[in-house]
């Protein structure tokens, strides 16, 4: 399976901090039990290690995290997925953490995958979806994930070994929870509609795909039909991947589907879809035609025939070179570590993949020219973005399967292209701003961001939307349409800055970057 990680401002010194959830051993007695690290980032393009001082330092079977102010108090609260009871982590704003699991009701002990804050009835208030993968219980006869010996004809290999496929499991329902206010959490999964014991989750993500005003939700499910839950705006959801085109391939299969994101590729002003997939799966790329359909273009955008030699898991929609239009990235690496042996064709370690959006629709791998950072293999899973350094550019931390994680810092999009990084701040809606739909408008040229909380594969990126704008100097207008129903327009903002919106207030902050180098 493999951990998650995010990019978060735990401690609000406007710098971006690193959470890594580390998997480790399920067998009983294990001596060495590792535990989910936080990276305290010291302004200086370095990071420390703060796990224990802020007692964050959990020692679950961790697998996902997403992380955002669900008390509306100001700070950076942080829940993690675990196989076995998950947690939420309250910051008390004096650097440390509080485990708050118990008291607020969310501690469900069944095996959390991917895992996203939002607000499902815009009242404020942010709820959690957790996705769950399989009904499997540890040592359970019959019914283990033990690597077992494959025959070859009527002898058995003892070096051949595979995991058992998840078809051998049943599903686990997800879970939903609203937020009542008080710092506990109802499960409203039944009345809410999204009990489904089929699915077999991974990564979920959150985003207004009808725009509507109201979040909807994606789930990617292992060998199942995909879900696209619809906000009804009354606090129910009907499932529309069917409908919507979203729940199989292209020519109706199920896929082994990982992570997924949310993002308009091609500027339209409708959230499209990515979801890698397993090995020969194609990944899907969803293009959003604007009446509640997905039109099927792996093919044309030429991200699927690049991708079908790939295990995908994570990924995002971002703009990596700040030309203003979103790019795709793809963590990759096999499950099997002697899959050699089973496919010649195949690799254990595979290298990661950066498409660039070539603006008509059609995505170029640029992986080989992009450094050293993207042309090593490993076996990666979880994977963040944010611009950790503040130079105006998204940078990447990938973690790996049984190896340390990879800080990969983005040294070419701030000189490629002009930015905004937009902060927003709720007053009326949520305080992160979780669900504002963010437009820039810059000399023709127009894009969005919807601000989420967890995305991609059990993992969070940085909650500021950022844009790039090419060889554009200044924005004519920036819109946020909050989850109130609260506009706020600015006008005629320079490039290369940070911005603070304040909902009802407009702009309240610009701060211009020093950039780096």
């Amino acid at each position: 399976m493999g951990p998650g990680c995010a990019f978060l401002d735990y401690d609000g010194d406007g710098e971006l901090d690193i959470y890594a959830v580390n998997g480790h051993t399920l067998k009983p007695g294990a001596e060495v039990v590792e535990t989910n690290r936080l990276f305290r980032n010291k302004g200086d393009g370095t990071f420390t290690d703060v796990s224990v001082a802020a007692a964050a330092d959990d020692r679950g079977y961790g697998v996902g995290v997403t992380a955002a102010d669900y008390d509306n108090d100001g700070d950076t609260d942080v829940f993690i997925s675990n196989y076995g009871a998950n947690v939420l982590y309250s910051n008390s704003a004096d650097g440390r953490f509080r485990d708050h699991t118990i008291a607020a009701g969310v501690g469900d002990q069944r095996w959390g995958t991917g895992c996203t804050f939002l607000d499902i009835d815009n009242d404020g208030l942010l709820d959690l979806y957790v996705a769950n993968y399989l009904d499997y219980t540890l040592d359970e006869p019959g019914k283990d994930l033990t690597p077992y010996v494959v025959a070859a004809g009527d002898t058995l290999r003892m070096d051949l070994r595979a995991y058992p496929s998840p078809d051998n499991f049943d599903g686990a329902a997800d879970v939903l929870y609203r937020n009542v206010g008080d710092g506990t959490f109802v499960d409203v999964t039944e009345k809410a509609g999204v009990l489904n014991p089929d699915g077999k989750g991974m990564g979920v993500v959150g985003g207004d795909y009808d725009g509507d005003g109201f979040v909807d939700i994606f789930v990617a499910n292992d060998q199942r039909a995909n879900f696209l839950y619809r906000n009804g705006g009354d606090g129910t959801f009907t499932d529309m991947a069917l409908i919507a085109g979203v729940g199989y391939s292209g020519d109706g299969r199920m896929e082994a589907s990982m992570g997924a994101d949310f993002g308009d590729y091609d500027n339209d002003g409708w959230l499209d879809l990515v979801v890698p997939n397993f090995q020969r799966e194609p990944t899907s790329v969803y293009r959003n035609e604007g009446d509640g359909m997905f039109a099927y273009e792996s093919s044309r955008s030429g991200i699927g025939r690049g991708s079908l030699a790939f295990v995908g898991w994570s990924t995002a929609f971002f703009d990596y070179d700040n030309d203003g239009f979103l790019d795709v990235f793809i963590a990759n690496g096999h499950t099997l570590d002697n899959i050699e042996l089973f496919d010649a064709s195949a690799t254990y370690p595979q290298r990661n993949q950066l498409f660039a959006n070539r603006h008509d629709g059609t995505f170029q791998d640029v992986s080989d020219q992009v450094g050293p950072g993207m042309a090593t293999s490993k076996v990666s899973r979880g994977a963040a973005f944010g611009d950790y350094d503040q130079d105006g550019d998204i940078d990447i931390f990938v973690v790996h399967s049984k190896k340390a994680a990879d800080l990969l810092r983005n040294e070419g999009g701030h000189r490629a292209g002009h930015w905004l990084h937009v902060r927003v701040v709720g007053v009326t809606s949520n305080r992160d701003g979780i669900g504002a739909r963010v437009e820039i408008q810059a000399d023709g040229l127009k894009q969005i961001r919807e601000i989420k909380a967890g995305s991609g594969l059990y993992g969070q990126n940085d909650l500021r939307a950022t844009f790039g704008l090419g060889g554009k100097t200044q924005i004519d207008l920036l819109q946020v349409r909050w989850p109130s129903g609260v506009v706020d327009r600015i006008h005629n903002l320079p490039a290369d800055q940070m911005v603070v919106v304040m909902e009802g207030e407009g702009c309240v902050v610009e701060s211009q970057s020093e950039g780096g180098d």
